[in-house]
């Protein structure tokens, strides 16, 4: 995984970890004086915006790959009240949750591999596009309790040739954000041959899914 980028204003430090970055546009959209795209040189200017600014931005970076520290003695980014993975439309997962992957502190954003494209899985490199991908982001509503804790540690572990094993609370978004299942426990498929997507149902034996 290539290295973290970190850019230290006067109030905040902006860390960039390019391997995560799914190519979103948030930022450069959002905030193009911020992270300007297509230079030479230096790209990211943390002293543009306010640390709530920063703050903002990075929260709307679906993949995690944009960090921060603030040094202005505000409060940094917390984890959120409910964990949800989000089902996106030919696309990815997006989860938002205090995440350990593959044993490591992840943060509280990643965008995880559901088409087994990707060449930097379990991560999300946009393959899917040019692979062609397709599966909902509107799956049907699965029956399930309302969690007793809807947040506290996830951890995601990628089964050898096989699925995303999650443990811990979660719950499962569609694109327009209805819940279609809450769980403390599930498997989610990351060969894009399941038919039940965007849970496993065995057919990475079938396609001969290889992954760590």
């Amino acid at each position: 995984m290539d290295k973290i980028e970190e850019v230290r204003g006067r109030r905040v430090v902006i860390r960039f970890e390019s391997a995560k970055c799914v190519h979103s546009r948030n930022c450069v959209l959002g905030r193009p004086d911020v992270f300007v795209p297509n230079v030479e040189g230096e790209w990211i200017h943390p002293d543009r915006a306010t640390p709530e600014e920063v703050a903002a931005l990075a929260a709307n970076c679906p993949s995690g790959a944009i960090t921060y520290e603030r040094l202005d003695g505000g409060a940094n980014e917390s984890p959120p009240l409910v964990n949800v993975v989000r089902i996106r439309e030919n696309g990815p997962l997006a989860m938002h949750a205090p995440l350990t992957i593959r044993g490591v502190d992840s943060g509280f954003r990643a965008t995880l591999c559901r088409c087994g494209a990707s060449k930097n899985k379990p991560f999300c490199d946009g393959s899917h596009a040019a692979a062609g991908f397709k599966a909902t982001g509107e799956p049907a509503t699965a029956v399930s309790q309302p969690l007793a804790v809807r947040n506290g540690a996830v951890k995601v572990t990628p089964q050898a040739n096989g699925p995303l094993r999650v443990e811990g609370p979660l719950e499962v978004v569609t694109g327009t954000g209805r819940t279609i299942l809450r769980t403390t426990e599930t498997y989610l498929c990351r060969c894009g041959a399941s038919a039940n997507k965007p849970y496993c149902d065995g057919s990475h034996k079938k396609v001969h899914f290889q992954a760590p």
